[in-house]
Formats: structure tokens, sequence, C-alpha cells
């Protein structure tokens, strides 16, 4: 017999355990619809990411080849075969995520409108309506926090932080992009601190899962390390990054670290809705409202 689990609440306030706890709560509750649609969605610009990281690594092995074996008179000539692969792993990158944002953000929406029902054919069909959407905000997002980087890292940080419920409030809210962004400002006021703490201990929380996924290729990199070393040729150890073996165990770690970035949008969604229910009260309106019905 299938057990009901009960519908996890999104509008209601939080504290930072209750952030946590609930984000991991909803993924062990919904992991199998939640990463299904995930895959689905952007397993093919994850393949595609995955192609070009393993083009990426082989040309590592290339550029120290030339930087070993040719007289580096034009630098240019030296990483000329690592740029091309360099700037396609940006540009998918940035695709990926924009994909993963969507599909993470309309998940929760369709979850919270339908009673913890979840829908493939909505989710991606709001990923195909919106994605320009969501790529020109995150183009906003990305040039404001390099600005900040060039004014001085401190305000770099302030405005990944801020800018982090830009997304959640252009779903949840239907804000156009330049409003998103601009409410985001608003939203965070007097809680920049505590969304900090939140997204700190979350990500560092992803870090470390992420990390048990590079163990294998660490290790792995570690024994053809101490190889070189007794074989007293160092040269020997940049034929590493054209290693099938140690390519396949990093692709391999990067994709299961791509998909648990995706859970710390789950979390930014319990913050969006704790700061709005500080603020607005919406969820406990509602709440209000159908007891009236």
């Amino acid at each position: 017999m299938l057990e009901n689990k009960p519908m996890i609440i999104f509008k209601k306030e939080r504290d930072l355990g209750a952030i946590i706890t609930d984000t991991f709560k909803f993924i062990r509750d919904n992991w199998k619809a939640y990463f299904g649609t995930l895959i689905k969605i952007i397993g093919p610009v994850l393949i595609l990411v995955l192609i070009v990281v393993m083009g990426f690594l082989y040309s590592f092995g290339d550029m120290f080849q030339n930087i070993q074996n040719q007289n580096i008179d034009d630098p240019s000539q030296v990483f000329s075969s690592i740029l091309p692969w360099y700037g396609g792993l940006i540009l998918s990158i940035i695709v990926l995520y924009t994909l993963m944002s969507m599909t993470s953000l309309f998940f929760i929406k369709h979850y919270i409108e339908h009673n913890g029902q979840t829908s493939f054919e909505y989710v991606k069909e709001q990923v195909l309506q919106n994605f320009w959407r969501f790529l020109g905000l995150g183009v906003l997002i990305t040039l404001s926090i390099i600005a900040g980087v060039f004014f001085c890292i401190l305000p770099a940080y302030y405005l990944m932080i801020v800018l982090s419920l830009a997304a959640p409030i252009l779903v949840f809210e239907g804000r156009d992009v330049t409003d998103s962004y601009s409410h985001s400002f608003t939203l965070i006021k007097g809680q920049w601190w505590n969304t900090f703490g939140v997204v700190f201990v979350v990500g560092l929380l992803i870090m470390v899962l992420s990390s048990a996924f590079s163990i294998p290729a660490f290790i792995y990199q570690m024994v053809r390390m101490a190889t070189v070393i007794n074989d007293n040729d160092p040269s020997r150890m940049f034929e590493m990054f054209q290693d099938p073996i140690y390519i396949g165990l990093n692709v391999l770690s990067y994709s299961f670290q791509f998909m648990l970035y995706s859970i710390t949008m789950i979390s930014s969604v319990f913050i969006y809705y704790d700061l709005n229910e500080q603020k607005n009260a919406t969820g406990t309106i509602e709440q209000i409202d159908k007891l009236g019905e």
C-alpha cells in the first residue's frame, strides 16, 4: 500500500533550520518526480555540457604539450586549443543553469497550486514559453555581479544574495524581468543577513555532497601523480588530462554536481515565501479565506 505523504506548505514563515530541513524533506518526498522531470528537460543540454567538459579537459593536454614542445613566441598559439572549448563551456553552462532553474521553480509552482501534484507537461510548457525571459534575467544578474566585482568584492556578494530571489519572484508573482530584479531589493530589505545565513549553509551542504562524487577522480589523480613521480618524468603529469579514465571520472562527478545544484533553487523558494510572508502575509490571508469558504 502506498503511503500518502503530506504536502509541504511553502507559504509560511520559517527559521534557518526549518528552511534547510524542509528543503531536503521536499527532495526526499518528491525525488523521483523531481529529478525525473529535471533529467527529461535538461538531459540533452547536460549531455552537451559533459561533451564540452571532456573536450575542455582534453585540450589542457594539448596546451601543455604546446608549452613543452614549441617556441612560445605567440601566446595566442599556445592557448588556441583551449579557448574555443572554454567559450563553449561558458555558453552551455549558462543555458544549462537557466533550464535547471526554470524546471525547479515551475515544478514547485505546480506542486503548490495543485495540492502536491506535479506535471511534467506543465513544466515543459512553461520552460519553453519563458526561456528567453529567464535568460535575460540571468544575463542582467550576471552583469550586475560582475560590476560589483569591479567596484569591490563585497558589493558582489551582497548582490548575489539579493538577486537570488529574482527568479522566484519572476515565477511566483508573474512580474517582468526588470520588476523582478528591482523587487528582490524590496523583499530582502532588513533580512539580508538571515538570507545570507540560509544561502551559505545550504551552499556548504551542497558543496560537501558534491565533493563526495569527486573522490574517485581525486584518488585516481593521486595515483597517477605518484606513478609520474616514481618515473622521474614530470612532463608525463600533463598526460593525465588526456587520460580517458580521468576524464570519465570527472564527467561523472560533474553530472552529479550539476544535478545537486538544483537543490539551491528549492531552498530559494522557501526563502522567498518566508520573506514574502513576513512582509505581506499572503499565505495567512489565503488560509483565512479557505476557512471562510
